[in-house]
């Protein structure tokens, strides 16, 4: 076979030689066994001629004319038979000279017996016994010759049998060899190098003996131990240089982990700047840095803070106005840039730089969103090699610091409009109580005068007591406002807050409270706690001022929606009309304070009934989103 085939093709050929083989051997022996029967088969009726010859001998010496008939009959069907065979059976003369030399010779002694036999006279008995000896001798030798016939087939039978077991056996040899050479051998071969390389040696290779499957094998064996082989050889580079590129990766992480912590902590502008500075310089590994903040217009750029710079050059920088320079880059194009001093050529732009022993600045353009809010400028005095990864470490860095810039930006924002919404505040609170109270006192103050003037005691008493009381509801009102203004909840339920509201009450006025508290719902936050209790100790002071009750009532419905109720037995007022100034009695400021967390304020009264003030605040849903 030729080097170039395939096993499956190898195969193929060995298996289709041995099924040739088979075949034929099979067709062989079915043949001469065909042979055989219908020698056998042809036996069998020369036998039977042999007795029909007797038959008619004895039925000529009988004289029965009309049996004799009969006989010649079947006599001649024998002789066609024997003539054309009959495959049914089977039966057939065999094909040999001597059979059918015997045979022929035969159909020529039938024919002339036959004619002796049907004559009229028929011959006489010694004479039909004389020739009927004589035909079946020529049978005799007809059923010799036959049987001579087979004795050869069945010894070439005997032979060709032989001959297949040794075939069989030789055949199985063969594919045992055939397996071995193109199987097991080349397996054997795979088996070892894939043992040695399993002990270590790369250099182990197997040989390829053909182009087949088993070839394929080999070249993909032996490819494999190559590339193994050389990543065996230079894995420790590989592992050194990933170890290298993993350590920048992790510095570079640990660095923006730092950067984030300390924007994050940094609470005033001037500390982020000079902590972001001299943190920058060192990632970057520069000589020194700046750091510039520009205006919202983009017009100019000032020195926040700068690290490792000269004094001279941070005198010159203080003011950069926007494109007088290559730092200070317009919103415009600006992006990550690194400017060669050297090569500037213009003594007005970097000379300052360029005396200072600088070689390079490196600018990165700090933004918050669209907007620039400054920039960071690394000065080197040799030419810096700035990577991909160090720009985009750079650019991130400086998007932490803008970050952080907003933040500072919006919490000062934060805190301010905290400080005036307070001041307003206070500013409601002390005109809806203390103000109002000293304009009743200056008012008294005139009346005593002229009272004084006209020489009226009566007068002078009166306004003396009205004065006595305007004083002291001064104080009463001073009093509520540090109440309110320290008035904290410390815990998750509002319920203690509450109580210590009402106990200040009592004591302070005297009157009798009652709390009750209904349902069992999700607490209120604490923003909101604080303007609930606002809430209550306003309608609780309108009570002391004007309601000349006796009891007070605080119903709370602790479920969403929340309700909360302020109900006294007091004198009350008509609803609907203004018998009693909304101002003084600070339902201006109760609203206020309700319309902050998203509530309503309802105040339903009937003169000589009382007074009830009901706080209701919405589901949770939307007050988190008045929120």
């Amino acid at each position: 076979m030729r080097r170039s085939w395939t096993l499956a093709a190898k195969m193929g050929v060995m298996g289709s030689i041995l099924l040739l083989m088979a075949m034929l051997s099979i067709g062989l022996t079915l043949w001469i066994t065909w042979q055989l029967e219908g020698g056998a088969a042809a036996v069998n009726e020369a036998g039977r001629m042999r007795m029909q010859t007797w038959r008619l001998a004895q039925t000529l010496a009988g004289h029965d004319t009309q049996r004799l008939q009969g006989q010649l009959t079947l006599f001649d069907q024998s002789v066609e038979v024997l003539r054309r065979g009959d495959p049914a059976r089977p039966l057939t003369v065999p094909r040999d000279a001597r059979s059918q030399a015997a045979f022929a010779d035969v159909q020529r002694g039938w024919e002339t017996l036959r004619v002796a036999w049907s004559a009229v006279p028929a011959p006489a008995t010694a004479q039909v016994t004389e020739q009927a000896e004589a035909f079946v001798g020529r049978i005799d030798n007809f059923v010799s010759a036959i049987e001579q016939q087979l004795a050869r087939l069945t010894a070439i039978l005997n032979a060709f049998q032989f001959l297949m077991m040794a075939l069989t056996i030789g055949s199985a040899v063969a594919l045992l060899y055939s397996a071995y050479l193109f199987v097991f051998n080349p397996l054997a071969r795979l088996k070892a190098g894939l043992a040695r390389v399993g002990a270590g040696d790369l250099s182990a290779r197997v040989e390829k003996l053909s182009d087949d499957e088993f070839g394929a094998l080999a070249d993909g064996f032996n490819r494999m131990a190559q590339t193994l082989q050389g990543l065996y050889q230079n894995l420790e580079a590989k592992v050194r240089e990933k170890t290298l590129r993993l350590q920048a990766q992790h510095a570079q992480l640990t660095t923006l982990y730092e950067a984030a912590a300390f924007v994050a902590h940094a609470g005033t502008l001037d500390e982020l700047a000079r902590g972001f500075a001299r943190q920058v310089r060192q990632v970057a590994r520069a000589d020194a840095s700046a750091l510039r903040w520009s205006d919202e217009s983009n017009q100019r750029y000032l020195m926040l803070a700068a690290d490792g710079l000269p004094q001279t050059v941070v005198d010159e920088e203080q003011c950069v106005p926007t494109g007088a320079c290559f730092c200070g880059q317009q919103q415009t194009g600006a992006g990550t840039k690194v400017i060669p001093i050297h090569s500037a050529g213009e003594a007005g732009l970097l000379g300052h730089c360029g005396r200072a022993g600088y070689r390079a600045v490196v600018s990165v353009p700090v933004r918050q969103q669209e907007r620039m809010v400054g920039e960071i400028d690394l000065f080197y005095r040799h030419d810096p090699d700035l990577s991909d990864d160090d720009r985009a470490l750079l650019e991130t860095l400086a998007s932490h610091l803008a970050g952080a810039m907003e933040g500072l930006r919006v919490d000062a924002l934060q805190r301010e409009a905290a400080v005036a919404e307070e001041r307003g505040l206070l500013a409601r609170e002390l005109h809806d109580s203390i103000a109002q109270s000293l304009a009743f006192l200056k008012i008294q103050v005139g009346l005593l005068r002229a009272a004084i003037k006209r020489q009226d005691a009566a007068q002078i008493e009166r306004a003396l007591d009205e004065l006595d009381t305007g004083v002291h509801e001064s104080l009463g009102d001073v009093r509520e406002l540090l109440v309110h203004f320290r008035t904290r909840t410390n815990a998750e339920d509002i319920t203690p807050a509450l109580q210590t509201t009402l106990h200040k009450f009592e004591l302070q006025t005297g009157l009798k409270t009652h709390l009750t508290i209904t349902g069992d719902g999700l607490p209120l936050a604490p923003d909101v706690q604080v303007q609930v209790l606002h809430v209550v100790q306003e309608a609780l002071s309108n009570v002391r001022k004007h309601a000349d009750a006796h009891e007070v009532h605080v119903d709370v419905q602790q479920r969403w929606p929340w309700r909360v109720a302020v109900r006294d037995d007091g004198c009350g007022f008509v609803a609907g009309q203004q018998a009693v100034d909304e101002t003084h009695v600070g339902l201006g400021i109760m609203q206020e304070r309700a319309q902050l967390i998203g509530g309503s304020i309802e105040i339903n009264s009937q003169p000589g009934v009382g007074t009830e003030v009901v706080l209701t605040l919405p589901d949770r849903d939307r007050q988190l989103t008045h929120a």
